[in-house]
């Protein structure tokens, strides 16, 4: 494989604000994002969604703009802009020409340094917001997963909705909005991170005015930083209207930077991340009992979890549970055979470099590295770590992942007359 040229520059402003850029000389495309730590998980007590409810009340009107104006100056010239809140981040974020970045970075930074939150946006957004959550609700898979997410990680802030329960959004206050806002948008706590045609003498020139002149604060500790527990709770949630049951279960995993992160990444490639995995093959394939079926990492900061799931009628929803059960036996019982195992790195391989191929992915990737790793990865780094894991490797990671007594799940459907028990997820 040809070796890449890193084009990377990282700068830290005299406030503590980090900027990080990837030069990337073929493209006509800027993509920039504002990374605040300040994700669900860093929540006060009692103030579930409110790290989700700041990130969309930012759009609501700034001292600048409102949000009709927001909207239409990205419109103007043709840009992309987003944000979203995950467990242990938000992210607001712009896509456009590389001549129109100033215009980007002109409206991204007013979001975030001048919300106005006034009083009669607050209460209209809360009912957005609680509609958002009953679409949720409304969506079986979704419903699924987030009840696996919350008793997995239970008593623990990582098992909260992001966003949050109707109780908490009903609840939420101006005083509230602005004090979470205060503390945890500040320099030391954002990252900004820019990738395409694009340098960081450019970046610096228009983070300098918005940015320059904001005093240093020390970085807000989360308020959970200890690692949770886990649960094996067997929770089953009868909706007779469905027409499927929707099987979610849930093993642990390792943290974003554990050791074993890449022999972990091969584990759930070979069981269910991918079309040739055993789960698709095994369960959707050959016994035809599914039409979705997959598995997926989840990791953070100090944990992780390995998740499954699958779509079945009611008639078959056992004999899924213990086809995933025999999947996670058999690879405890015997090392993966050298083929799969090459099959599964190289499609790792491809995958990674195919999900860098565009500035959002590389301007993503950076703040990932930066927040979680303080340093950056090459791909041809990334690509020997995969070729160094071993078919013992996936083994002992599938002997420590899959212990029986550690499997939640979850089931959500028409299930009168079903039972959860663990025996059908011996292995």
């Amino acid at each position: 494989m040809k070796k890449t040229e890193i084009s990377i520059e990282r700068k830290v402003l005299s406030n503590g604000l980090v900027l990080v850029t990837e030069h990337m000389p073929h493209m006509r495309s800027v993509a920039i994002g504002i990374w605040v730590r300040a994700g669900s998980r860093g929540e006060p007590a009692g103030l579930n969604g409110i790290a989700h409810f700041i990130e969309h009340m930012v759009f609501k009107g700034t001292s600048r703009r409102n949000a009709e104006q927001i909207a239409r100056e990205m419109d103007s010239v043709g840009g992309l802009l987003d944000a979203f809140t995950s467990k242990e981040m938000v992210s607001f974020n712009a896509k456009v020409l590389d001549e129109n970045l100033p215009v980007a970075f002109d409206v991204l930074s007013d979001l975030v340094l001048g919300p106005l939150f006034a009083d009669e946006d607050i209460a209209k957004e809360k009912q957005v917001i609680l509609e958002e959550i009953r679409m949720e609700d409304d969506n079986p898979e979704s419903l699924a997963h987030e009840t696996l997410t919350q008793n997995f990680w239970r008593g623990h802030p990582l098992g909260a909705p992001i966003l949050g329960t109707r109780a908490t959004v009903r609840q939420l206050m101006r005083s509230s909005v602005v004090s979470c806002f205060e503390r945890w948008y500040t320099p030391s706590n954002t990252v900004i991170t820019a990738a395409g045609n694009v340098h960081m003498e450019g970046l610096l020139k228009l983070v300098a005015k918005p940015f320059g002149k904001l005093k240093a604060k020390p970085r807000v500790a989360s308020n959970s930083r200890t690692a949770p527990h886990t649960h094996a709770r067997l929770i089953t949630r009868n909706k007779p209207a469905l027409e499927q049951a929707h099987i979610t279960l849930a093993v642990p995993s390792y943290p974003l930077a554990h050791p074993g992160r890449y022999a972990a990444s091969v584990l759930n490639n070979i069981l269910g991340g991918s079309m040739s995995s055993r789960l698709f093959q095994n369960i959707r394939e050959r016994q035809g009992l599914a039409y979705a079926v997959f598995s997926e990492l989840n990791p953070y900061s100090d944990a992780g979890m390995l998740s499954v799931y699958a779509g079945t009628s009611r008639s078959t929803t056992e004999r899924v549970l213990r086809s995933i059960a025999g999947e996670f036996a058999q690879l405890k019982k015997e090392p993966v055979a050298a083929d799969e195992l090459r099959r599964a790195k190289d499609q790792l391989k491809g995958s990674l470099v195919l999900s860098l191929e565009s500035p959002g992915a590389r301007m993503s990737n950076l703040a990932r590295q930066e927040i979680y790793f303080g340093r950056f990865f090459s791909v041809e780094e990334l690509h020997a770590s995969i070729e160094a894991v071993t078919a013992g490797d996936v083994q002992r990671t599938a002997l420590e992942f899959f212990d029986p007594q550690k499997i939640a799940a979850t089931v959500v459907g028409p299930l009168e007359g079903f039972r959860l028990k663990r025996d059908l997820l011996a292995c």
